[in-house]
């Protein structure tokens, strides 16, 4: 026998088609959305929106950052639930920033330009975050033209500024630094879309209740600005060959600190990042100083203030084995975040899962991705992270690498993730026999 959640999922899903799935795919991807720029994008979506007759409209926050955020009206009583997803991409699309940082030369992949392959669509973020963007949409087209009968309000939020990412010069708004790191996420709460619940779709083949925090810090690695002529007859200490000593033992470093500190489904990662130093233009003298950079992941037992202790504490000791003055400052801190997996929208979002695939959802774990839930959750709505698969194989039957993976997108699991996202939203509705309510 159908159960009714069964039935409701079934009318709802005769509402999607591949070739809107497609369209909607490919749609997204065809439009640049660099973090700091996503409005563009964002109003390619409300207007999509409202030409289905959909409560929409773009929320800027500058003259070129925006969400796209729309309103599918309950009858009143029931709780409400926002699907949520980013639009701005990893990289920008543009060789003068992702060359060759991202890559040393610039692949088809990397482009804000779709290209079909059977199942398959490549292209700038078509995996991360786009195709899930599209999910978001198809998802809530399809609540909407079923006429379902929904008790509480469901939102559809497209977040600006939802990567780990600092302004970019010459993207965005000039002067505003206040992009990435969850801007959208948190702006689009702060101002009139707080919900009960939420979902965010982002990559991963599971469930997550629970997501890493992060702690961006510069490490200062000091050294003596000199000339090579004069390099046999005044002190010498050279910053660039004294960090690549300190980034190897961060590097040691961090993979006891991931097991150490290992927690529920999460363990916190370390990189270092990046190099800064030196005058380019006169490779005839060392550097006073280095900049190494480093992300370093924390779990919910952690603080960013309790990271940076720790930080400090191994890299001092480690400064004064050298005979060098290292100095550590935190320059960005997002704290990990936890909803109570018996909470309704994590078992909702199981249920669904286990629905969809099939199987009995058992949880990914040695997780250290954070997103945008971190955010929501922190604005106090208890939020559930559902995802697609990574793509095994590439349009040519190449290896997936991370930015493939990034740029691909298999339309079959986005179907799933769809039909994932709407049950998901009917059970927390209460056609789940109140199971989830």
């Amino acid at each position: 026998m159908t159960s009714p959640v069964d039935a409701a999922v079934a009318r709802v899903m005769r509402q999607v088609t591949g070739e809107d799935l497609l369209a909607a795919i490919t749609g997204i991807v065809d439009i640049a959305s660099p973090t700091g720029a996503e409005g563009e994008l964002a109003s390619w979506i409300a207007a999509r929106l409202s030409r289905e007759g959909v409560e929409s409209h773009v929320q800027w926050i500058d003259e070129l950052q925006a969400n796209a955020v729309a309103v599918l009206r309950g009858s009143g009583g029931g709780a409400s639930t926002l699907l949520y997803a980013p639009l701005d991409t990893f990289t920008t699309g543009d060789p003068t920033w992702d060359v060759p940082g991202a890559a040393r030369r610039m692949r088809p992949d990397m482009l804000a330009r779709a290209v079909v392959r059977g199942d398959l669509v490549q292209g700038l973020g078509a995996g991360n975050p786009k195709g899930h963007a599209a999910c978001v949409l198809v998802a809530f087209e399809a609540l909407a033209a079923s006429g379902a009968e929904l008790a509480g309000d469901v939102v559809a939020g497209f977040g600006a500024g939802g990567m780990p990412t600092f302004a970019i010069e010459g993207i965005g708004t000039p002067g505003r630094a206040n992009t990435g790191h969850g801007i959208g996420a948190g702006f689009l709460a702060e101002r009139g879309f707080t919900t009960d619940h939420a979902v965010i779709a982002k990559p991963g083949w599971t469930v997550s209740h629970e997501e890493v925090g992060l702690v961006w810090l510069d490490i200062i690695v000091p050294g003596e600005h000199t000339y090579v002529g004069s390099r046999h007859r005044m002190p010498y200490r050279n910053a660039v060959a004294l960090s690549g000593t300190v980034a190897n033992r961060l590097e040691d470093w961090f993979e006891k600190y991931a097991v150490r500190h290992e927690h529920g489904t999460m363990r916190p990662q370390g990189v270092v990042s990046s190099v800064a130093g030196g005058l380019g233009h006169l490779a005839a003298s060392t550097p006073a100083a280095v900049r190494l950079r480093v992300d370093v992941r924390l779990t919910t037992q952690q603080t960013p203030a309790t990271v940076t202790r720790e930080v400090r504490a191994f890299v001092t000791a480690m400064g004064q084995e050298l005979g060098a003055d290292l100095r550590v400052e935190q320059i960005a801190a997002i704290p990990a975040s936890r909803t109570d997996p018996d909470s309704p929208v994590v078992r909702a979002a199981v249920e669904a899962w286990e629905g969809v695939a099939g199987v009995r959802h058992e949880p990914i774990r040695e997780n250290s991705g954070a997103t945008d839930a971190n955010i929501l959750r922190m604005r106090g709505i208890p939020t559930a992270r559902v995802g697609m698969p990574k793509v095994p194989e590439g349009p040519a039957g190449e290896s997936v690498d991370f930015t493939l993976g990034m740029n691909l997108v298999d339309v079959r699991e986005a179907r799933r993730l769809v039909e994932i996202l709407v049950r998901t939203v009917l059970l927390l509705d209460g056609h789940g026999m109140g199971k989830a309510g």
